[in-house]
């Protein structure tokens, strides 16, 4: 018999903070959308990141089942626990059920790191460009929280 053991999986929420921007020297409210617009363009270039363009799914995931698996990780496993399990003079079938599981937790694993890891790097980016976009807006005489 195969038990499972899956381990907790941590996803990192990629939230990106609001920002305030108060005019200190009296600007217009068209003007600060103008500043605001010219500074975000400013911190796509500094940093080249655009929030707008980009969401933390759409960073390159490959194909995945609803359980989270890569199509064809438990047929793989399948067979080579069935040839492995042949080789040492077992059943075929068992060997086969074991890889299938073994072959379906590991691909789990291996996403979900994935998942951890380009959440990590959006959350980076998304922190670099708020950044960016602060230190124009202070420039133009803004005060930014």
């Amino acid at each position: 018999m195969a038990s499972i053991v899956l381990s907790g999986i941590i996803l990192v929420p990629v939230v990106q903070a609001q920002q305030f921007v108060y005019p200190a020297k009296g600007q217009s409210s068209e003007q600060q959308k103008t500043d605001e617009s010219k500074c975000y363009s400013w911190a796509v270039d500094q940093t080249g990141f655009d929030p707008a363009k980009s969401s933390p799914q759409a960073a390159s995931q490959s194909p995945r089942t609803a359980t989270g698996v890569t199509p064809g990780a438990g047929i793989r496993g399948a067979a080579r626990g069935a040839v492995v399990v042949e080789v040492i003079g077992g059943e075929a079938g068992a060997g086969a059920a074991a890889g299938a599981v073994a072959a379906r937790g590991e691909n789990r694993r291996r996403n979900a790191a994935e998942n951890n890891q380009n959440a990590a790097a959006a959350s980076s980016q998304q922190q670099a460009f708020a950044k960016a976009k602060s230190a124009c807006l202070e420039g133009r005489g803004y005060t930014v929280k």
